[in-house]
């Protein structure tokens, strides 16, 4: 049996500012839904990190390169990069989707 490798997770700071930030937004809100949110992305990161290549390519990326890759959970869309040689995923964005999104 091939073991996969395994990615390790690093957070970009104004990613992770951002994280924190909905999580406080959204803690103002319900008492549930930040715990709901945060387990759904930290779990979903969880299987990216073994799959790195599971989400589909970023289309709001410029040039749409492949180790660029985004999903979609609770209407949040969270960006990251592949960063092959180092077996690291970058958490380059996280935002609601109803928001315009900016170019990088």
């Amino acid at each position: 049996m091939v073991k996969k490798k395994s990615f390790k997770i690093i957070w970009d700071r104004n990613a992770l500012d951002d994280f924190k930030e909905i999580l406080t937004f959204l803690s103002k809100q319900s008492t549930l839904a930040p715990k709901i949110v945060k387990d759904g992305i930290l779990s979903r990161l969880n299987v990216i990190s073994t799959n790195a290549l599971i989400c589909e390519r970023d289309k709001l990326k410029d040039n749409s390169d492949k180790d660029f890759r985004a999903f979609v959970i609770y209407s949040y869309r969270i960006t990251y990069q592949i960063k092959s040689e180092n077996l690291e995923i970058r958490i380059l964005r996280i935002r609601h989707t109803s928001r315009e999104p900016l170019g990088y």
